[in-house]
């Protein structure tokens, strides 16, 4: 931590890196049947994933049906085809026809509200979902009204669900820093700033957006009491997550895939417990690893980084969070335990009240000892 980041990041150095999980013997067949069986079941929170990375084929052609001047196909069938990726330009590119499909506060409502229920069915109690409010309001949806659809869906699906959702609002960096100040306006502003939003991130592509431009942006987002989790890594080098950290009061890194090309950068990120939210699945997808043994998550639990597993934009890469643990336990070697230690790592590594966190990892505890038991 240097003497330029800001005085919230100074939580940072209180965290203590997680345990590394346990490997477990190689799996046979039934093994890993049952792996998955424990996986599906076990409680989970997820940090790193995207409001409408999240929309699911039936949602994203009932949208694209609504909205028929869209290039976005209406078959759920061709949305396959569709979300096949030839670099991360082109995810972009694809991303933002489907932010194009957003254009109603009903739309806005409907994506979140489903989005939970996605999440329900895997057993995840608690997310902190990426928001992008600015490509929202820039295309005529009230600001108001953007924030009374997300809080409304946000409590239904609590109610309904039993599902948590808090808000990360980011700014997308292609848009430049109209953008970041816009999206600041939407977080701090009073009577505006919704009760779920927990922190302030900041995404889109790396490559020719330097992350020191926004230090004012986040600076004042700090201030206003919002955490720090901006992307770094994943298509630029260390160098990217060294500047989130110095310059953006770094409290989490999104993907920081090129970490592990930084031994002092590791050390750093474990001696200060600064978790990274790893998406396996989404980093092959983007083609920002080549293939799933080349990721660097051995690299990243080897060197006592905190790491949490999440899906990113699960159906545009056809996965889900269920699947990334799995990806994650044969990455690892895990066995039960460890897998479980890992769905811990995301509620410890959460913006949850101290409360939400013990009841989630007793859960996680009790489920996990369940299973062994039977």
């Amino acid at each position: 931590m240097t003497d330029q980041q800001p005085a919230a990041a100074a939580t940072k150095a209180t965290r203590q890196p997680a345990p590394t999980p346990a490997p477990a013997s190689t799996p046979s067949p039934a093994s890993t049947r049952d792996t998955h069986a424990f996986i599906a079941g076990l409680p989970k929170a997820e940090l790193h994933v995207h409001h409408v990375g999240s929309a699911s084929p039936r949602i994203v052609s009932e949208l694209a049906a609504r909205h028929a001047d869209s290039a976005v196909p209406t078959d759920p069938e061709a949305l396959v085809d569709y979300f096949t990726f030839t670099d991360f330009a082109h995810f972009i590119q694809v991303y933002l026809s489907v932010v194009d499909l957003i254009r109603t506060p009903d739309d806005v409502r409907l994506l979140t509200y489903e989005v939970a229920r996605d999440m329900a069915r895997q057993n995840v109690r608690y997310a902190e979902l990426t928001i992008t409010p600015y490509s929202s309001v820039r295309r005529g949806i009230d600001d108001r009204a953007f924030m009374d659809a997300i809080e409304d869906a946000r409590l239904a699906a609590e109610k309904e669900f039993g599902t948590v959702l808090r808000w990360c609002f980011d700014i997308p960096g292609e848009a430049g820093l109209a953008s970041a100040e816009e999206t600041l306006r939407l977080a701090v502003t009073d009577g505006l700033r919704p009760e779920g939003l927990v922190s302030f991130g900041l995404g889109g592509p790396e490559i020719g957006v330097p992350r020191p431009q926004f230090k004012p942006y986040f600076d004042r987002a700090i201030a206003a009491g919002l955490h720090s989790v901006p992307h770094a890594g994943e298509t630029t080098g260390p160098e990217t997550v060294w500047d989130a950290l110095n310059h953006l009061g770094a409290e989490r890194i999104g993907h920081g895939t090129t970490s592990a090309q930084d031994p002092r950068l590791l050390a750093r990120l474990a001696e200060h417990g600064i978790p990274l939210e790893v998406c396996p699945t989404s980093n092959i997808a983007t083609r920002a690893v080549h293939t799933l043994d080349e990721h660097p998550i051995k690299e990243f639990v080897a060197a006592g980084v905190t790491v949490t597993i999440n899906s990113d934009d699960p159906p545009m890469f056809g996965t889900d969070l269920n699947s990334e643990y799995a990806v994650a336990a044969r990455l690892l070697d895990l066995d039960e335990r460890g897998i479980a230690a890992l769905a811990k790592n995301a509620v410890e590594a959460s913006f949850l009240d101290p409360a939400g966190k013990a009841e989630i990892a007793a859960e996680i505890d009790t489920y996990t000892e369940t299973w062994l038991a039977g």
